[in-house]
């Protein structure tokens, strides 16, 4: 389907690729991977036709359609629903058809409207538009809500919806998991494996390439290499790749000392000379392999707590929200209020009125929510349910409006929220942030700190206006870290991370001594990272007993209404409001299950693991990649069908248990 032909490409003065010689094929699923700049995001926008080739050419058929996240934020009054449906242009069309036909009532108009509706399957527009913003979690009613609305983190997913909704062939994603939560990850996953086109996907979650990719391509030194695979077998691949090169460079080095010591000997004796000659002749001949360079491993830590009391924080039969006081532009007399936080006062839309008594607004109830040294805890949830709340009140930055939070005297905190980023000082540098946290500290020490932090030399005094988004995010945990925090809360830190770096917070993550509290969309790191979970949904926080993929079955075998209750039923304000607490969705328990049925599916799913465990151990034999990749192909095909029937079979299974 995509060709490229000795392709190469600039951006300003440095040439990002080149040399580039490789065809993508239809209904592959392509994972877009390396290092931030190396040209992922550029290689797109010369797939879309937007930048040209500084040489040789890039063939996209004229009849594919090509699908993307735009890249602007919209402000619009538009419904989210409507402008969802706007992504599926001939839809959007026939329907604002029939609407003005039957406002003219032009029966005629209508007729024909209605006929163009069926030729577009648009009779079931809105409900497929419904479906993707359902998905990407809104509810029923902030989907009617207009996009001006919704803040940017939800503006982003909005754009995305609109991308899935528009006919495709093609489909390029440049980090949608960005902005979700886990949830909507999770979601997002199965409707890429359905999605019949094209996919090329950027990425720096490998779980999530793991789950979805058939091929990876990797961008590295101007080039661009193609692998069958996803992300782990790319690594496989690559690490053996890597190990050949350094054995042929290990005996080419060899024969050069050889050659060379032959040289030096004999070249100035007359019976040798012509022999050292031909040797020299050899010598320039080699081919110069290059020296495998093991690539730059980012590695960052978190200085040890200058203190680590037993028992640090904790929440007691609390109630987590907003409480709310008057306006004081408005003189006390109702209307807008503000939240009453800790060390400032934040403006949130619809708040209760004071003339009707209500003062607060309760998202969690009841919470008891300990930490103690060494803990490490993910916690669990959908957008909206409550995650970013119970942080904000383990911060104290939240009040708690009913119940006690204790904090230990020694509580050292460290607190990176999702609007940390965007909180660094525009026109100063990274010394300039530190020196504002500790004005007596010298600059020698800010210096050899921030190096730790890859932040070398002079780009310690840089301006963070040239900055990109990973190297702010990671300038924004290098000031947690000067800090000797002993609790880390953590709400998605790993936006504009590339992988190096989410490796390098993970390993940091798992030597800090204290307490760390997690919110993550990155199954990688979370895994990695915590010991226990805790899910927050429909107004109450609890352990969850299980590991993250016995959340993502837990998930997928409940039903939509009871998806729709834990996101929107602990919940009926307008998007970025705040949120009220409901009640549990009740469930209907089924017949009793036959226990030989039950015993069968058990031992389907038993099987299929062992035969996944037998593909993903010979994926991890180096001896697999020795034909150029036909047998590793032929694997992952294997692996793919055979994790679809694991999940059905674990659907299954996870129904079996519900009705015994």
């Amino acid at each position: 389907m995509i060709a490229f032909k000795n392709f190469a490409l600039r951006r300003g003065e440095r040439l990002l690729l080149s040399d580039v010689d490789l065809a993508l094929h239809a209904g592959w699923r392509v994972g877009v991977v390396g290092r931030n700049g190396t040209g992922k995001s550029s290689l797109f926008a010369a797939i879309r036709g937007e930048v040209e080739a500084d040489r040789g050419d890039i063939d996209v058929p004229n009849r594919v359609r090509i699908a993307s996240i735009a890249q602007e934020m919209p402000s619009l009054p538009d419904a989210a629903l409507d402008f969802v449906i706007g992504g599926d242009a001939a839809l959007a069309a026939a329907l604002k058809a029939e609407a003005d036909a039957l406002a003219a009532e032009d029966w005629e108009a209508v007729a024909n409207a209605h006929h163009r509706l069926e030729e577009v399957n648009g009779y079931d527009g809105a409900a497929r538009a419904g479906k993707l913003l359902h998905g990407l979690g809104f509810s029923a009613d902030q989907q009617q809500c207009a996009v001006a609305t919704f803040s940017g983190g939800w503006r982003v997913r909005l754009n995305l919806a609109r991308a899935l909704m528009t006919p495709s062939d093609l489909l390029l994603l440049d980090e949608p998991t960005n902005h979700l939560d886990l949830d909507a990850v999770l979601w997002l996953e199965q409707w890429l494996l359905k999605y019949p086109g094209t996919l090329l996907l950027i990425s720096h979650d490998r779980e999530f390439l793991d789950n979805v990719s058939t091929h990876t391509l990797h961008l590295q030194g101007g080039g661009a290499k193609l692998y069958v695979g996803d992300y782990t077998a790319f690594e496989r691949q690559r690490a053996e790749q890597l190990r050949q090169q350094q054995i042929a460079h290990d005996k080419e080095q060899a024969e050069r000392a050889h050659l060379q010591s032959f040289i030096d000997r004999f070249k100035a004796k007359a019976s040798k000379a012509k022999q050292a000659q031909s040797r020299m002749k050899r010598l320039a001949k080699l081919a110069g392999t290059e020296a495998v360079r093991a690539e730059r491993e980012m590695r960052i830590e978190f200085p040890a707590p200058l203190r680590l009391p037993h028992a640090l924080l904790r929440l007691n039969h609390a109630d987590c929200g907003y409480a709310f006081e008057p306006s004081p532009s408005r003189g006390g007399q109702g209307g807008d209020g503000v939240a009453r936080r800790v060390g400032e006062t934040h403006p949130l839309p619809n708040p209760p009125l004071e003339g009707e008594g209500a003062k607060s607004t309760t998202i969690l109830t009841n919470v008891g929510f300990g930490l103690e040294a060494g803990d490490r805890i993910g916690l669990l949830g959908a957008n909206g349910a409550g995650k970013s709340t119970l942080v904000k009140t383990l911060v104290g930055e939240l009040e708690p409006i009913a119940g006690e939070r204790y904090a230990h005297p020694d509580l050292r905190i460290g607190y990176f929220a999702q609007h940390t980023v965007e909180a660094l000082r525009a026109g100063t540098s990274p010394i300039d942030h530190l020196r504002e946290l500790s004005p007596d500290a010298s600059t020698q020490a800010f210096r050899d700190f921030l190096g730790k932090w890859n932040f070398p030399g002079d780009r310690a005094f840089e301006s963070i206006d040239g900055f990109s988004g990973g190297e702010r995010a990671r300038l924004a945990l290098a000031l947690i870290a000067w800090k000797q925090p002993n609790v880390l809360l953590l709400d998605e830190p790993t936006n504009h991370l590339d992988l190096d770096m989410r490796e390098a917070l993970a390993e940091a993550l798992s030597d800090f001594d204290g307490a760390i509290v997690l919110v993550s969309h990155d199954r990688h790191l979370i895994g990695l990272v915590s010991d226990t979970f805790w899910r927050v949904h429909d107004g109450v926080v609890e352990p969850f007993d299980g590991d993250l993929d016995e959340y993502a079955a837990w998930l997928r075998s409940r039903s939509g209404e009871s998806r729709s209750s834990s996101n929107a039923g602990a919940a009926s304000a307008k998007p970025g409001g705040a949120i009220s607490a409901g009640t549990p969705a009740k469930t209907t328990r089924p017949a009793k299950v036959n226990p030989h049925k039950l015993a069968q599916a058990e031992s389907r799913v038993e099987a299929l693991a062992a035969q996944l465990a037998e593909v993903e151990s010979s994926l991890a034999d180096p001896g697999a990649y020795a034909d150029g990749g036909k047998r590793v192909a032929e694997l992952g095909v294997r692996q793919a069908g055979l994790r679809a029937q694991m999940e059905a079979a674990e659907a299954e299974l996870l129904a079996l248990y519900d009705a015994a």
